[in-house]
């Protein structure tokens, strides 16, 4: 394959990447490692170099539309961020330690099964919006946001220690693994903190990016970020993010859920494989 074609592949292929992260607030990267390293043959560490770039530039693309509409809770974002940072400076310095395919093929097991109380609310559009009690309403996690029929939706988040602890474990795959971690919050703020779906992947949006800002230095001293690879990767993640934002501005909570539960899937299953040597 020449190299202006394959680059051409890449930054196509990147493009559906960033649409579909930034829709249900994955970043793209369970889209674009796989592409890369099964898809088009590259080596996993420059693979993963150019998806923690790609996340960075989901999140600006995306985040900075759903900021400017008011769907992104920026107070829920920064608390829950304590916990993606302390879970991923712990898996950063364990790493060395724990064979990756197990961590792989439990994680994968964990996302697989996360599947069941998504399916239960497949059709559910807006969560019973509790009162605000407890640390929530001490930080004041509650918030608005405008739907696709005009209506105001107001919501609470609940058990904001449980989404906290969720945020722990995303940070740790992330540190782990080298991969994104916009699955674990995307669950962790519609199971446990039982935020809107629209309200919960613009949020992971949003802190995906301070994430893998945090990390990308790292990569790029190990001079795993191949400016070849990442120039057309980053490019068509953008572009990919700016359309997917304006998508769901437009969706029902029900169709987001729909779309997250498939890649959810899909994302399990190849992390089970991969695994387990398929």
């Amino acid at each position: 394959m020449l190299v202006f074609e394959l680059l051409v592949i890449m930054f196509l292929a990147s493009i559906a990447a960033g649409l579909v992260g930034s829709l249900i607030g994955l970043g793209g990267g369970v889209v674009v490692i796989p592409i890369l390293t099964i898809g088009l043959g590259v080596d996993i560490h420059y693979a993963i170099g150019a998806s923690i770039v790609s996340v960075i530039a989901t999140s600006s693309g995306a985040a900075a539309t759903y900021v400017k509409d008011k769907m992104t809770n920026l107070r829920v974002g920064m608390f829950l961020e304590l916990g993606t940072t302390v879970g991923a400076i712990t898996g950063a310095l364990i790493a060395a330690y724990v064979r990756s395919t197990i961590l792989e093929f439990v994680f994968g097991a964990v996302l697989l099964l996360s599947l069941l109380p998504l399916v239960h609310q497949l059709a559910e559009d807006i969560p019973e919006n509790p009162e605000l009690t407890g640390l929530s309403k001490r930080l004041m996690l509650t918030g608005s946001y405008v739907e696709t029929d005009g209506s105001t939706i107001n919501y609470n988040a609940t058990r904001p220690t449980e989404g906290l602890a969720g945020m722990v474990v995303a940070g740790l795959v992330s540190g782990l693994l080298g991969i994104g971690s916009g699955t674990f919050k995307v669950l962790s703020m519609d199971l446990a903190m039982r935020l809107p779906m629209k309200v919960s992947t613009t949020t992971s949006n949003f802190m995906i990016g301070v994430t893998a800002a945090a990390s990308a230095g790292i990569y790029f001293v190990r001079g795993d970020v191949d400016p070849v690879i990442v120039a057309p990767v980053a490019l068509g993640v953008l572009i990919g993010a700016f359309v997917g934002a304006r998508l769901l501005m437009k969706a029902r909570n029900p169709t987001v859920r729909k779309i997250f539960v498939v890649v959810l899937a899909l994302a399990g299953a190849e992390m089970v494989l991969r695994a387990i040597g398929i």
